[in-house]
């Protein structure tokens, strides 16, 4: 997969990320809200990754794909996440020094299109803790209408969650 934006490239993980993605993934916000997503080691990060490129292969999901700056550099993550009943949830991660800009927005609005063709889907869910503004901004700004707001388990814990629908046409 390649999706090329006005200021992005979102393709597929190769080895040479590594250091990247482990470096990326040690932010406090990455910490403080997907802190399954926190590499602690580049070999930690390059294990994901090669589980990651596997998937691309064998068509199981999650489906993750890099973000890119133009000039190649590694900024984040969008991905498609299977959930249970067949359904899909969209997840994304920009990198502290590069939040603000509108990055995570420009990918996931680039990548739902594409991602939900591939899957044969018309409805995909956005989750975030309610507390993270900026991932609420993205799933409003993408396109997503709340569901849901209240206690759900995120992270393996009861947490105060909110629950965004796009549906496609």
């Amino acid at each position: 997969m390649r999706i090329d934006t006005q200021r992005l490239i979102i393709t597929e993980f190769s080895m040479d990320m590594a250091e990247a993605v482990h470096l990326n993934s040690l932010d406090e916000d990455n910490r403080r809200f997907v802190p399954d997503e926190v590499f602690p080691s580049v070999k930690e990060a390059a294990e994901t990754i090669e589980y990651l490129m596997s998937v691309y292969e064998n068509g199981d999901g999650p489906y993750v794909y890099p973000i890119l700056l133009k000039n190649g550099t590694y900024i984040g993550y969008v991905q498609a996440i299977p959930l249970q009943g067949g359904s899909w949830e969209v997840g994304y991660h920009v990198g502290k020094s590069y939040t603000k800009q509108g990055y995570a927005t420009e990918a996931v609005k680039a990548f739902l299109p594409v991602i939900m063709k591939k899957l044969d889907i018309q409805r995909i869910a956005g989750i975030c803790l309610t507390e993270n503004i900026a991932s609420v901004k993205v799933l409003e700004r993408s396109g997503f209408i709340k569901e849901f707001e209240g206690s759900g388990i995120y992270q393996g814990k009861q947490q105060q969650i909110c629950k965004y629908i796009l549906s496609g046409k």
